[in-house]
């Protein structure tokens, strides 16, 4: 039985992943720092371990095949590059040289598909393309940039694996994250929407890359972890048709937005923590596309439409009656 450490094991994809890996048949170490937090069944191959990723973890890496790091700084509001990247450089970095001196055979990096650049739907980004503004001024995108970096020059004796999925949607989302956004217009009689738009994927299908890339993925090569391309709106009318309801529907213009992002870009210099900026809200306002090909053809992931993704996605929400 293969044995494979993950870190990030509590949140919306480290669950899905961890349920994946005990179906496919791995012994998996979990590194948390509460292990409270984990949603998913337990299992005999499932083993607990509350460490702090900074300290030496050399007595959980010996005799290990994989690691799969997920954990990661996503918050937005953050107001230096340096919190960023203490975690998703700094951190990868430490936990990447520990498994080399362990000899793992192969280490998977969960960076972000905003470390590529984007596309329109008849010219959707890919592997190959460099990153794009507004990513290249996001520190969340450039701090993985960086990990990814350093990561691809040292694929000499332990193997490097990226993979940058996109906009994850589904089951056991509990904190929620990405699932914010359908809560955005679940049970709203008036849906604000701005005029961008982005790839959306089951995190499922996300899961399932991840895992079959243990095997799969090739060594120092990057894959997208992506699937329906869909502006805002379209995604919220998905959320309408699953839901059965019928609100309002109303355009936020670029301008308002932009507006939004220069008086969060000032709160920022007083010190004030806030999701709003430039950078951000500019997110909001472009075609962030993006193409699945290399996954299909490489890793042989079967991708669902995004129509499950959000029903199974609210019908957990209703489970936990998180509503």
């Amino acid at each position: 039985m293969k044995k494979v450490v993950i870190t990030g094991a509590t949140g919306l994809l480290g669950t899905n992943v961890i349920i994946k890996l005990l179906k496919d048949g791995y012994s998996v170490i979990a590194l948390v720092r509460k292990e409270s937090k984990y949603m998913g069944e337990e299992n005999e191959n499932l083993k607990w371990v509350e460490a702090n990723l900074s300290s030496d973890l050399s007595q959980y890496l010996k005799n290990v095949d994989f690691v799969i790091h997920i954990a990661a700084e996503t918050r937005m509001n953050l107001l230096t590059y340096d919190e960023y990247r203490k975690v998703n450089y700094d951190l990868t970095v430490d936990l990447f040289n520990q498994a080399q001196k362990c000899v793992v055979k192969k280490f998977l990096f969960i960076s972000s598909a905003n470390t590529l650049g984007y596309g329109n739907k008849a010219d959707p980004g890919s592997e190959v393309k460099k990153q794009k503004y507004p990513f290249t001024q996001s520190w969340y995108a450039q701090s993985k940039l960086e990990a990814e970096n350093y990561l691809l020059q040292k694929t000499n004796n332990t193997e490097v694996v990226i993979l940058n999925p996109t906009f994850m949607i589904g089951a056991h989302d509990h904190k929620p994250s990405s699932g914010k956004l359908i809560f955005w217009a679940w049970k709203k009689k008036l849906i604000f929407y701005p005029k961008g738009g982005k790839n959306f994927v089951h995190v499922e299908d996300v899961a399932n890359g991840v895992v079959n890339a243990l095997e799969k993925g090739k060594n120092g090569e990057k894959y997208l972890l992506a699937n329906e391309n869909l502006s805002y709106v379209d995604f919220f009318r998905i959320i309408n048709r699953v839901t059965n309801q019928k609100p309002i529907m109303i355009p936020i213009s670029n301008i308002f937005l932009s507006f939004l992002g220069k008086v969060g870009d000032k709160l920022r210099k007083m010190k004030i923590r806030t999701n709003l900026s430039t950078v951000n809200l500019k997110a909001l306002q472009i075609h962030n596309y993006y193409s699945n090909h290399k996954s299909l053809e490489e890793l042989d992931v079967q991708y669902q439409s995004v129509d499950n993704a959000v029903k199974d996605a609210i019908e957990y929400f209703k489970s936990k009656e998180m509503y």
